[in-house]
C-alpha cells in the first residue's frame, strides 16, 4: 500500500510541477490565459500560485512565484515520500 500511495504522490507532484512550468512559459505568449489550454493551466495552478504571490514580493515585472512553487512542491513531495517510506 505505501508504494502505490508513494507513486500517486510522486505523480501528482510531477504533474503539478509540469503545469506550473507550462503556465510560466505560456504566459509569455498568452498573458491573459484566454486559450483553452491557458484557462486549464490557470485553473490548476492558481490555487498554488496565488497564496505564494501574497507572501513573496514581486521583483519589478518578474513574478518569481512559479519558482517558489516548484521548490515548495519538491520539498513537500520529498517530505511526504519520506514519511511514507520510513
Amino acid at each position: 500500500m505505501p508504494t502505490s500511495l508513494y507513486g500517486l504522490i510522486t505523480l501528482i507532484i510531477e504533474v503539478l510541477s509540469v503545469a506550473v512550468i507550462a503556465r510560466a512559459f505560456l504566459s509569455w505568449f498568452d498573458p491573459t490565459m484566454r486559450t483553452p489550454v491557458g484557462r486549464f493551466l490557470y485553473d490548476v495552478t492558481e490555487p498554488i500560485l496565488a497564496p505564494i504571490r501574497r507572501v513573496v514580493p514581486s521583483l519589478g515585472m518578474f513574478d518569481i512565484s512559479p519558482i517558489v512553487a516548484l521548490i515548495l512542491l519538491q520539498v513537500i513531495g520529498r517530505l511526504l515520500a519520506r514519511a511514507l517510506v520510513g
